[in-house]
């Protein structure tokens, strides 16, 4: 026993001194205790639940702009270096295998290592979200939100009270299902409840961090049956449970034999005969479902609720926004189309200044040149190092956004050179060859959903405050001070 013991002290010791001292990383500043071991991580990301985002700006505030924040792990707080980061050009860029195993999708194309694999993956649903085509699905997105403007209008005439982020979700998750099954979910049904979508992604930030410290991932998770699961975690078990309704989903769509040629859902696409044999599999359906859903509902309802949050917080600029829409909505049921709305400048900046105060996802997204070394001012960066930057410090930096806690959309109002480089600094949807897929559906969603509850109705904030929204706990999602609650609004008025 005491020949195991003082082998595994050794052990301990051994690797600790060659992190310290023989790591391709040992020369990069930071903190000794975080170069030996992933428990400064955990500590600050499990036990103090979700700080490790703020403790990596602390550390940078001490070492500089690039720190080794992990044994492995390079972070850099440089808006200027982001790009070679997330590159988009012919330089190979990967995700670190250690990063997408916590996710538990590994036949998903934003769980897929490999480069040239990944195009593959992307190439085939490229099409389905390019500008052209959502601008083809504006029909859809626009019942939906017709949808969900009924219950606005119940809601005045009951003197009931709405939560926006509910409502977004479940309008996003409507909108996500259809176009990717081509089957209604009907989460708009009843917006007074939170749906299984936005349970699951909330459910699995309650936890994701502790996935990292697991000798297992999430695939082995879900071949525990969800009652079972229920017991040990329910959170967990929420995620299970959206993972099998997907899987049975998908089933029901590999079996059917009306697939239209060419494909006319996206989950068509994906079993389109002409594709290899290994890109058709229930795994792969399945997995890539669980991301569409997920990533096509959160994110953008959570930039609908923070947007709407800071509108309602300044009456005056809610109303110069209500009046320019006017220009092109006469009437209030009006639905001008895309590019219409697009074009006007106010609407224009209050999306991208509700993009910058919603952050996409709050947690680092690590990327990797395999084959590349990468320089950052004389730092050497060893091909194969997983290095991140932070969309919060991005969005957050006052060289770029003077006074970056002020909801200011007056700043994206310059000249036209002025307005492309500011955009050029919102990463909300990362960037690259690995940026998220349904960036032209979720600006689709922020413009056509902004105009028509603007120009339709007057709110009013109710129990709601900046805790309400600004960022608190890094969940992967954003976690508010006040926790996930939403932003709660009573209608005072529908326009005639």
């Amino acid at each position: 026993m005491f020949l195991l013991f003082a082998a595994i002290i050794l052990f301990i010791l051994g690797k600790a001194c060659y992190r310290l001292y023989f790591h391709p990383l040992r020369s990069f500043p930071g903190p000794k205790l975080a170069a030996i071991t992933t428990l400064y991580e955990a500590y600050f990301a499990v036990i103090k639940d979700g700080q490790f985002i703020w403790e990596i700006g602390r550390l940078h505030d001490k070492y500089g702009p690039i720190v080794r924040i992990t044994p492995d792990e390079l972070h850099i707080r440089d808006a200027s270096f982001y790009n070679e980061i997330y590159s988009g050009g012919s330089r190979v860029t990967e995700k670190p295998k250690s990063y997408v195993r916590i996710f538990g999708v590994p036949e998903s194309m934003v769980a897929t290592v490999d480069h040239n694999h990944h195009h593959l993956r992307r190439k085939i649903l490229n099409k389905y979200f390019s500008k052209r085509s959502i601008s083809d699905v504006q029909p859809l997105i626009q019942e939906k939100i017709e949808t969900l403007m009924q219950h606005f209008r119940k809601a005045h005439g009951d003197q009931n009270i709405i939560n926006l982020y509910v409502g977004f979700s479940a309008l996003t998750g409507d909108i996500i299902s259809n176009y990717a099954y081509g089957t209604d979910y009907c989460f708009l049904r009843d917006i007074s409840r939170s749906n299984e979508i936005k349970e699951a992604a909330e459910a699995f930030g309650s936890f994701g961090h502790i996935l990292k410290l697991l000798p297992f991932d999430m695939p082995r998770l879900r071949c525990i049956p969800s009652k079972v699961m229920e017991k040990i975690s329910p959170a967990a078990a929420r995620v299970v449970r959206l993972h099998e309704k997907i899987g049975q989903q998908s089933k029901l769509v590999m079996s059917s034999k009306q697939t239209m040629s060419p494909p006319h859902t996206v989950f068509e696409a994906l079993i389109d005969p002409s594709l290899p044999a290994e890109e058709r599999t229930l795994d792969r359906l399945q997995d890539e479902g669980f991301v569409l859903l997920g990533a096509g509902t959160e994110t953008t309802s959570w930039a609908l609720t923070v947007t709407m949050f800071y509108l309602l917080s300044n009456q005056e600029l809610f109303y110069q926004l209500h009046e320019e829409l006017k220009t092109v909505m006469p009437q209030p049921t009006d639905t001008p189309n895309l590019s219409t709305l697009e074009a006007l400048s106010l609407l224009r900046a209050v999306v991208h200044e509700g993009l910058r105060l919603s952050f996409g996802v709050l947690t680092r997204l690590p990327r990797v040149a395999p084959l590349d070394a990468l320089n950052y001012k004389g730092h050497i960066i060893p091909p194969g190092t997983p290095v991140s930057e932070t969309t919060y410090f991005i969005h957050m930096d006052r060289h770029y956004f003077p006074d970056p806690h002020t909801f200011n959309p007056r700043r994206w109002l310059g000249t036209a050179e002025e307005r492309r480089n500011l955009e050029s600094m919102i990463v909300s949807f990362s960037k690259g060859s690995r940026q998220c897929l349904g960036i032209n559906l979720a600006y689709a969603e922020l413009f056509l959903t902004l105009a028509t509850l603007v120009r339709r109705f007057e709110l009013k904030l109710i129990d709601t405050t900046l805790d309400d929204v600004e960022p608190y706990r890094d969940h992967f999602l954003i976690v508010p001070k006040n926790g996930q609650t939403g932003v709660k609004v009573l209608v005072t008025q529908e326009y005639a």
